[in-house]
C-alpha cells in the first residue's frame, strides 16, 4: 500500500493537461437502500487510454476492496474496457464493460454500460 500511495501521490502532484496513455485510477462506489447501507468496492486501477481516429478508448484493471455489510473485507480483481466516438459534432456514443472476480463457485461480476451524450 505505501507503494501505492507513492505512485498516487507522485501522479496528482505532476499530473498537467490530459495526455493519452497510462494513468492510474482510484474509484469507490457505495450501494444503499434509503439509508440503509449494502456495501461499498474501491478499485485500485492502472490504465491505459488512447484515440485511434475518432474512437476514444482505454482499458484498466487491478485490486478491488469490496466491502459488504456484515461481513468480513475481501480483495477481489476487477477491469473495466471502454470507448467513445463523436458520431456528430453534437452526440458522444459511448460503451464500458466491467468484470469483478468471485471466490469459488460464484460467478464473477459482470456489468456492461451503453449511453449517448448530447450537447445543445
Amino acid at each position: 500500500m505505501k507503494k501505492l500511495a507513492l505512485i498516487l501521490a507522485s501522479v496528482f502532484t505532476t499530473a498537467g493537461a490530459a495526455v493519452a496513455g497510462p494513468y492510474v485510477n482510484v474509484e469507490s462506489n457505495a450501494s444503499y437502500t434509503g439509508s440503509d447501507y449494502k456495501n461499498r468496492t474501491t478499485d485500485f486501477h492502472v490504465g491505459y487510454e488512447g484515440t485511434e481516429g475518432a474512437l476514444d478508448y482505454y482499458v484498466q484493471g487491478g485490486p478491488a476492496l469490496v466491502n459488504t455489510d456484515g461481513e468480513d473485507g475481501d480483495t477481489q480483481l476487477s477491469a473495466k474496457a471502454g470507448a467513445s466516438v463523436n458520431a456528430t459534432d453534437k452526440l458522444n456514443v459511448y460503451g464500458e464493460v466491467s468484470v469483478l472476480t468471485a471466490d469459488g463457485d460464484v460467478d464473477n461480476d459482470w456489468g456492461t454500460k451503453i449511453g449517448a451524450k448530447y450537447a445543445f
